[in-house]
C-alpha cells in the first residue's frame, strides 16, 4: 500500500506501508525531483520510523581509509547536511525528528541525527519483524550512475537468486548498502552484502556501497 505523506502524523499508518516524503534525483541524469518512497518499519503511535525503499545514492562511508567513527564520518555529515537540505523543504523539515543513535560501534559516542543509517542492531531487529527481504534493496538509476568522485554502485549479476528481487515484474540484482556501525577494524564499517547478509569488513573508503537513509517523523 502506498500513500502520499499526510499533513499530520497518522497513528493508523500500517507497518510496511510506503509513504512519499521529500524529493531526490532518481533518474540517471540526476536532473529530476522524484518523490522519495519510504517504508514504514515501525509506528510507535507518536512517530513513524522510515527507511528508504530504494538505495538513493552511492557514497563512501569516509573519504580516506583511516580509523573513523560514525560520529566523524563524511557520510554522516553528508546525510545531515547536503542530503537533508536537498531532499526536504522547510515544511517537510518540521516533521523530521532528531534521533538519538546508539550502537554506532566501539569507541563511538552516541549521536543525534536528523537522517541516519541503520545500525547492526536495528537491521537485525527489523528483520525479525519484516523478514529478511527488508535487507534486499536495489538502487535507483541515479544511484547506479558513476559519479565524478568515482563512486559506482555495485549491482549483483551472479547466479545466486538470493541476490535478486522482483521489481515491476522484472528480476533485478540487489546492491550492497552501508550500516552506520563500525566494523571489525577501526577503518571498516558494517554493510548489507552478499545474499543480504550483514558483513563487518567494508573499508570505509570503498566506492561501491549504497546509501539507504532512515529517519523518524
Amino acid at each position: 500500500m502506498e500513500n502520499n505523506f499526510p499533513l499530520q502524523l497518522n497513528q493508523n499508518t500500517n507497518i510496511g506501508e510506503i509513504i512519499r516524503f521529500g524529493h531526490y534525483p532518481q533518474m540517471a541524469k540526476g536532473l529530476d525531483k522524484t518523490p522519495i518512497q519510504w517504508r514504514v518499519v515501525h509506528n510507535s503511535g507518536e512517530e513513524l520510523f522510515l527507511l528508504s525503499e530504494y538505495i538513493l545514492d552511492c557514497k563512501r562511508y569516509h573519504g580516506k581509509s583511516v580509523g573513523i567513527t560514525w560520529h566523524d564520518s563524511d557520510l554522516r555529515r553528508w546525510l545531515n547536511e547536503e542530503f537533508y537540505n536537498t531532499a526536504f523543504n522547510v515544511a517537510e523539515k518540521e516533521f523530521i525528528k532528531t534521533t538519538h543513535c546508539t550502537d554506532n560501534g566501539e569507541g563511538c559516542i552516541d549521536t543525534k541525527d536528523k537522517v541516519f543509517l541503520l545500525s547492526v542492531t536495528e537491521i537485525k531487529d527489523l528483520s525479525i519483524i519484516h523478514g529478511k527481504d527488508l535487507r534486499c534493496a536495489v538502487g535507483t538509476d541515479f544511484a547506479k550512475t558513476k559519479k565524478p568522485d568515482g563512486c559506482s554502485l555495485y549491482v549483483y549479476d551472479k547466479t545466486n537468486k538470493d541476490n535478486y528481487i522482483i521489481k515491476s515484474g522484472e528480476e533485478v540484482g540487489c546492491s550492497w548498502w552501508w550500516l552506520r556501525t563500525q566494523g571489525n577494524k577501526p577503518s571498516r564499517a558494517f554493510f548489507v552484502g552478499p545474499s543480504c547478509s550483514i558483513r563487518s569488513y567494508a573499508d570505509v573508503s570503498l566506492a561501491r556501497d549504497g546509501v539507504r537513509p532512515a529517519l523518524k517523523i
